[in-house]
């Protein structure tokens, strides 16, 4: 029986994926029905569970999803050992009410003290890795509307019941409401308009996942501890590359994690991603040999919004430095004495 609810024809042209992708795609994607949450609670087998939530500004949702994973996963069903929440310099009472909600809150810049603070969502992520101690550990935005434990039962299920496994990425529905209208799969622009396309131009491996800058995914700590973690939006995308050549294509998974809703970002904000996408991309080929330029692509983005100044000029101009940082292996910084304490 078919479980992985991805129907692989061919498109228009008649070309299809390789048979590598093709045989990926039916052995490692799943339902996050597959399993329930009692089932993988006794497949632990003595494994620890981490969940972490990476929020700014969250205030309105964080809470429910901690109470969701709190009630279904810790109280209901032993599957989850931990649950932190991430506070990455909010300016709201995200903390505050993810704490009341049952996780641990941690500031994002609190943890490896000794090390300067970085800005950006993979540098929440890194500090949640280092803050944690599950064996398995989960990562789950904070901006979601319509959570369940579903989404933290998907994507431990193959980590928990396939030891081949090392690292898992959900995909859904994401639609597009506007107003009165709404897309049904209007989610995910950044995706189909920029990571689609440059993955498979350069890593065509890739091309199965449905949505790879999900960022709801799972993965073994021994595996998270020993990857980069680009500090802005390029760190989904620089993991599935970086795992890819370490680790192959099969040890890679996605689940259908079914609906999800969030916040929309402007279409600016998404240019602003977008490019922090692209420079990762780039630095990723040019690591691997396969880009070579006379000089480096420019960090600058240039974007015209309408003024607020009111001095007669239709447009403003804003320039944002989208330089991509990153996080070395977690593994190397605990081991270094600089990060003690």
């Amino acid at each position: 029986m078919d479980t992985t609810g991805i129907g692989l024809g061919t498109d228009n042209a008649g070309l299809a994926l390789s048979s590598r992708v093709r045989t990926w795609l039916r052995r490692r994607s799943r339902r996050a029905d597959d399993w329930t949450a009692h089932e993988l609670a006794a497949a632990k087998r003595g494994r620890t569970v981490s969940v972490v939530i990476p929020a700014r500004d969250e205030q309105e949702t964080v809470g429910q999803i901690v109470r969701t994973v709190r009630t279904a996963l810790v109280e209901d069903a032993p599957l989850v050992d931990e649950v932190l929440v991430v506070d990455s310099r909010s300016r709201d009472d995200t903390a505050r009410v993810a704490a009341e909600a049952g996780a641990r809150v941690v500031a994002q810049d609190a943890v490896l003290r000794p090390l300067p603070g970085m800005h950006g969502k993979g540098e929440a992520l890194w500090k949640g890795l280092a803050a944690t101690s599950g064996e398995l550990v989960v990562f789950v935005d904070g901006d979601l509307y319509d959570f369940t434990a579903g989404y933290v039962i998907g994507l431990l299920g193959p980590l928990l019941t396939d030891p081949g496994v090392d690292y898992v990425k959900g995909f859904y529905q994401r639609p597009l409401v506007d107003g009165l209208h709404t897309d049904a799969d209007g989610g995910g622009r950044v995706t189909e308009l920029v990571a689609r396309p440059l993955l498979n131009m350069y890593w065509p491996d890739l091309a199965g996942f449905v949505q790879p800058l999900a960022g709801e995914y799972a993965g073994r700590r021994e595996v998270l501890e020993s990857i980069p973690f680009v500090t802005h939006y390029g760190v989904e995308v620089a993991h599935l590359i970086d795992l890819l050549r370490w680790r192959g294509l099969d040890a890679l998974a996605q689940v259908d994690l079914g609906m999800r809703t969030h916040r929309h970002q402007s279409t600016q904000a998404l240019g602003r991603m977008a490019g922090q996408i692209m420079l990762t991309v780039m630095d990723r080929l040019e690591r691997s040999g396969r880009l070579v330029a006379d000089e480096a692509p420019s960090p600058l983005l240039a974007q015209f919004r309408r003024s607020p100044l009111g001095d007669g000029a239709d447009r403003e101009l804003v320039v944002t430095d989208l330089a991509v940082r990153e996080r070395p292996p977690l593994r190397t910084v605990r081991s270094s004495p600089r990060s003690a304490g």
